[in-house]
């Protein structure tokens, strides 16, 4: 059951990541303003972090595939240190707590909770 769990909350997020990624390439300023700091660029920078969060979702499941859990676990200690930068981000660029703290800083406590179920597995 915990392995279930562990693996399936494993591919939620790695799935979600992809969303955000395909979200930012094909609609980048409501994903920008989704993230919580409305975009004031010609785009490339939203297109960058587009392939970037798609990238380590597609990475994530292939880890998950072909390494296993052990190797999905690290990826997600070491992945979760990008949406407690983005709570900084968030922060430091005028967006509200509640986006910074709600959003960000709670996907990093999940994907710290997934590491954990996944090394437990």
């Amino acid at each position: 059951m915990l392995t279930a769990i562990a693996y399936g909350l494993a591919i939620v997020l790695n799935l979600f990541c992809v969303f955000i990624g395909l979200r930012f390439l094909l609609a980048p300023q409501p994903a920008a303003a989704g993230y919580g700091v409305p975009a004031k660029t010609d785009g490339a920078y939203l297109t960058i972090k587009g392939l970037r969060d798609a990238t380590y979702g597609i990475l994530g499941l292939a880890l998950l595939l072909i390494a296993g859990a052990d190797a999905e676990a690290w990826f997600m200690v070491i992945v979760a240190l990008l949406p407690l930068g983005d709570t900084l981000i968030v922060l430091r660029h005028g967006g509200t707590k509640a986006t910074a703290f709600g959003i960000h800083f709670a996907t990093a406590v999940v994907m710290f909770v997934s590491a954990g179920l996944l090394f437990a597995s």
